[in-house]
């Protein structure tokens, strides 16, 4: 163990962060003070954690890549600041909406882990009701529950299994975001937030919708569109995947009820820290590029989604590309 590190990861994790993430003693150790140092002497940011288990977060997800790990948690940040303005602040699961969400059954992980030390996030999309709901409501639940799972190094390492049942969609539910601001969500969903996604399952999807699962699939990478399984049904599913980790209600042992309570106690546990990321913040006067004075303008002005288009950011190491937050 590296000095100072505190991680609570198991032998056979370590032994899957060294042969697949490059994570060792000493690379954990070297990388975390390099991005430790940089984030503290980075003019850039006005504060962020500098803890080992946020900033694990992005050298796992970038295999220790250092200047690729710097560049994902100044892309998240941004994200956070200028991406549907404020949605991302006050991710608490006690707020009404989010919190009647997570009861509902909209979106909650499984407890326990599968075979391969995975969760499993449960999605259930026709549970939202676009006529009670709005897109900030949706896009807060997800951020709740993703930075709540984040939190754990053995989900850093495992990664994350995705399991969403269509059921139920109709074509309402398709116009919560523009074109634009969908392809925003999948790329980030990707490459901004610092989370392996090993596998996607979707049963129950609406053939009539098959052009809108064709055109989002284009805008995933080959990885990922190679890890999206779709069955007709929840009965076919059953023939391949772990039902074990799936509720009672999909063949599962433990009714949903019971996950989603179980849930919420790891919501609880987690609760302060994920308020706190509040505290998280650039300082966007520092990025000269004219493309994004809109983007702060917006921030300031309190102004709609739409205003926070995205833009170019100058990095500090010149070695670095010009970033786009899509």
């Amino acid at each position: 163990m590296s000095e100072g590190y505190n991680g609570q990861i198991s032998e056979e994790t370590r032994k899957i962060a060294k042969d697949e993430l490059r994570e060792d003693e000493s690379s954990r150790s070297q990388a975390l003070v390099a991005l430790r140092d940089w984030v503290e002497k980075n003019p850039k940011i006005k504060w962020s954690r500098t803890d080992d288990r946020y900033l694990l977060r992005f050298l796992r997800f970038k295999k220790f890549s250092v200047p690729m790990a710097q560049e994902c948690l100044e892309r998240y940040v941004l994200l956070r600041q200028t991406f549907f303005n404020n949605v991302f602040r006050s991710l608490d699961y006690k707020q009404a909406e989010v919190e009647f969400l997570l009861d509902s059954g909209y979106i909650f992980a499984a407890p326990g882990r599968d075979k391969f030390g995975r969760r499993w996030i449960i999605n259930r999309p026709g549970v939202f009701d676009p006529h009670k709901f709005t897109n900030r409501d949706m896009i807060r639940v997800h951020g709740v529950v993703y930075e709540t799972l984040m939190e754990d190094e053995e989900n850093q390492v495992r990664g994350f299994v995705h399991f969403a049942d269509c059921s139920g969609v109709t074509l309402p539910f398709l116009t919560l975001f523009t074109p634009k601001e969908a392809v925003r969500i999948v790329k980030n969903g990707e490459k901004t937030l610092p989370m392996r996604h090993k596998e996607v399952h979707v049963i129950n999807f609406i053939s009539s919708f098959k052009y809108v699962l064709d055109w989002g699939m284009t805008l995933m990478s080959e990885k990922i569109r190679k890890r999206v399984k779709i069955y007709a049904t929840a009965e076919e599913a059953a023939k391949t995947l772990d039902v074990n980790m799936l509720p009672k209600e999909y063949g599962g042992n433990v009714p949903m009820s019971e996950m989603i309570a179980s849930f919420k106690k790891e919501l609880a546990e987690h609760r302060q820290t994920i308020l706190d990321h509040d505290k998280i913040e650039m300082r966007l006067e520092l990025f000269t590029d004219p493309a994004k004075e809109g983007a702060i303008s917006a921030l300031k002005a309190g102004a709609t989604n739409e205003s926070c288009a995205p833009y170019k950011m100058d990095v500090l190491t010149g070695s670095f590309r010009k970033l786009e937050v899509d």
